[in-house]
């Protein structure tokens, strides 16, 4: 079984990224993140999204509003960076809190800003298979760890596990279109799937994005499946400082005897989502500087 390596893949992509900034005039690319509350987990995320922009070569900026803010109050904060000529990129924190409309939120972000993919239009251009819009961050670093690790996805069977609008449906839209890595047969399965098991077990490439620790076992696989793990969940684990350890939605140690490939958690999906919001970005600089 070969491990895919995401934090390898990823920094790859980040060298790549940070090679063509630097080749940049005077102005560079600039991506905005706003952050609603003092969530530990937004609070890190963030951070860490703020450290590879700064090693690439892209500015950032942070909007800090409070966790009770008013849905009028962010949508005209969000307004205000869409027109700013400066601002290439614009990244709305998630979760929100409950009081704001999440949806509402994604698709108040400028189409052309949208380095997250969130925004209606970006979603139906990725129905359309027009590759103007933005993919969202995880499914793109989906389809880029396939595609660096030569493996074939034409004429294979692809089963989604999880059918989220940020990973699931565009994850199997990906996998269906008429392109490379894609021109699979695409089963999207979910909570509500019958027989899932007799599913999963045919499954050529099986990505799993369900958010349920170690859902998916040995018996739900075939041999030589390559599993791509999305999940990342906080198990309780007493041995560990924290207190907890990261595992993913596919138990790693039993499926890992029947697969080819796999990604592990942490250091799969993870790391890519991030490299591929800063390739987002840079497309939105580009794409402002043709005009």
């Amino acid at each position: 079984m070969k491990i895919i390596d995401g934090n390898a893949i990823a920094e790859s992509i980040i060298e790549e990224l940070a090679s063509e900034v630097g080749q940049l005039s005077d102005t560079k690319p600039v991506v905005a993140f706003i952050r609603v509350g003092d969530d530990p987990a937004s609070v890190s995320y963030v951070r860490k999204k703020q450290k590879i922009a700064e090693r690439i070569g892209i500015e950032s900026r942070l909007i800090l509003l409070p966790y009770d803010v008013s849905e009028k109050e962010l949508f005209a904060q969000i307004d205000e960076l869409n027109m700013d000529p400066v601002i290439n990129g614009i990244l709305i924190q998630a979760p929100l809190p409950e009081h704001i409309n999440e949806t509402d939120t994604f698709n108040r972000v400028s189409p052309n800003k949208d380095v997250d993919g969130f925004h209606t239009l970006n979603i139906g251009k990725l129905c359309q298979e027009d590759e103007s819009g933005f993919i969202a961050c995880t499914p793109a670093g989906i389809v880029e760890l396939i595609k660096r690790s030569n493996i074939e996805t034409q004429g294979k069977h692809v089963v989604v596990l999880g059918r989220s609008q940020i990973v699931g449906k565009p994850a199997a839209l990906l996998m269906v279109r008429k392109a490379l890595p894609g021109n699979a047969t695409v089963t999207l399965c979910h909570s509500k799937t019958k027989n899932l098991a007799s599913i999963t077990s045919q499954a050529d490439v099986l990505i799993a994005a369900i958010g349920r620790p170690n859902f998916v076992t040995a018996d739900m696989v075939k041999e030589g499946v390559c599993v791509i793990d999305v999940g990342i969940n906080r198990v309780n684990d007493d041995s560990r400082k924290s207190g907890y350890r990261l595992v993913g939605d596919v138990d790693f140690d039993a499926v890992a005897s029947k697969a080819s490939h796999m990604t592990p958690v942490p250091g799969g999906v993870g790391p890519m989502t991030v490299a591929m919001l800063m390739h987002n970005t840079l497309r939105a600089f580009k794409a402002a500087q043709i005009g």
